[in-house]
């Protein structure tokens, strides 16, 4: 396995616990805290909870350090930048001012296309 490949491995090992140690943090709603109900909390006390904010620190610590590695690792695998792989074409030449050209098209549309009435004029 490559470096990237175990590099991806821990990464994803961290962002687990890292959801994990969220996830079981006591809240002041006791929303998902606790993973029991009410007054079955798993873990309690001051101690207890300045442990896991700790914890949960030095995950997001982690997290952020090896996403830059793996973003590293990422861009020394490939040699070229995206700008480099698009071809250079030849530009078409440019008209010359259209907007000088679209009263006289339109003039020329409209006398070209004559409307004659549906209903013939009573005389």
């Amino acid at each position: 396995m490559g470096l990237y490949t175990v590099l991806m491995v821990v990464h994803s090992i961290i962002v687990l616990f890292l959801i994990m140690m969220i996830l079981v943090q006591r809240t002041d709603s006791d929303g998902m805290g606790g993973l029991g109900g009410g007054g079955n909390q798993f873990l309690t006390g001051r101690t207890t909870a300045n442990l896991m904010t700790r914890t949960t620190a030095i995950l997001a610590a982690a997290f952020m350090i090896s996403s830059l590695l793996l973003a590293v690792l990422a861009n020394r695998m490939t040699n070229q930048s995206i700008v480099d792989a698009v071809a250079v074409t030849e530009e078409a030449p440019l008209k010359k001012d259209v907007a000088a050209e679209l009263p006289e098209a339109v003039e020329e549309k409209a006398a070209a296309k004559k409307v004659t009435p549906s209903v013939p004029k009573p005389e």
